[in-house]
């Protein structure tokens, strides 16, 4: 056998058995151990779509929100949530009038949470629904240890310094967003920047007469932005009196005065006006659809996976 191998191999395939042979060594990262593996589970686990609970389905900010989670390639609607009888057990899709999705609407919120906690990726809530639900809303959400992304307005100082609370003892990252559109951010932009020369200023908040809570919580977080420039604005020139109670709105901190409209035909709109010795400078934002609001949104419960608090206002994500 061993001049059959001389004779028909060429001599530089012949093995030399005296010669040991060698194998590539296994590479150091490759090597299995129970932190590689853990890894590579999470690594696994971030390239799973995001499961998102929609709760408040039903409403015309949900049907925008399941419309977009359903283009979105990262992301699954899990859940839709909506209190109302007439969205009750509807396919999402439908309501919302992309096509059916097979994820029919449910008023049980605890049920879809605890659902979501079971799934190997960390799951979203996005509440859109009433400013009387939305605390204890946004409270069981955390508890279950979804990520809840929060639109509805009304939460209260108060509740606000509360569910960072609860959120920093859970490690549990949490998003109230008084406004998704990026136009609004960059209005509140320029107007934090014009305080800088203008003395007086007020604020108008327009929106559709089905808004349940006023001052929009916009317009308060516009206000609060201008309040901790360190100045107070509109220094009294006579002494004013409202022969109508609210005639001159509601007064914020550091002299700002906020006016709300509510009307049928309006969606959401916003004016800050600065006045001046011979000028007004107006700074206004309109809404036309609330489809606006999507990439805010969508932008959200992407980041939203990173936080491990909570944080107020879109500008602090971009």
């Amino acid at each position: 056998m061993g001049n059959w191998v001389s004779e028909y191999l060429p001599k530089s395939a012949v093995w030399d058995s005296s010669v040991s042979p060698s194998f590539p060594k296994f590479p150091q990262a490759l090597k299995f151990s129970r932190s590689n593996f853990l890894d590579i589970f999470e690594i696994m686990a971030n390239q799973l779509p995001i499961p998102v609970i929609v709760n408040g389905a039903g409403g015309k900010m949900g049907r925008e929100v399941i419309k977009a989670i359903a283009s979105a390639s990262d992301m699954t609607l899990f859940g839709a949530v909506d209190r109302s009888p007439e969205s009750l057990n509807a396919d999402a899709g439908e309501l919302a009038g992309c096509g059916p999705l097979e994820v029919p609407i449910t008023d049980d919120l605890q049920g879809m949470l605890a659902a979501a906690a079971q799934e190997k990726q960390l799951g979203v809530m996005v509440d859109f629904t009433h400013p009387s639900s939305v605390y204890e809303n946004v409270r069981s959400a955390i508890a279950y240890g979804i990520r809840p992304v929060v639109g509805t307005t009304g939460l209260s100082t108060k509740q606000i310094q509360n569910l960072a609370e609860f959120a920093d003892k859970a490690s549990i990252g949490c998003l109230i967003v008084p406004n998704f559109s990026i136009g609004m951010v960059l209005l509140q932009q320029a107007a934090v920047t014009a305080s800088q020369y203008f003395e007086h200023v007020e604020i108008i908040e327009l929106h559709h007469n089905q808004k349940a809570d006023a001052p929009s919580g916009t317009a308060i977080q516009t206000a609060q932005m201008l309040a901790e420039m360190g100045k107070t604005f509109n220094p009294a020139q006579v002494e004013e009196t409202e022969k109508l109670p609210g005639a001159r709105g509601s007064l914020a901190d550091e002299g700002i005065r906020i006016h709300s409209i509510r009307l049928p035909g309006l969606i959401a709109h916003q004016e800050v006006i600065f006045g001046g010795e011979g000028q007004v400078y107006t700074l206004r934002h309109d809404t036309s659809d609330r489809a606006c609001y999507m990439p805010g949104v969508l932008l959200s419960v992407r980041k939203i996976i990173e936080l491990r608090s909570l944080v107020y206002g879109l500008e602090k994500i971009l």
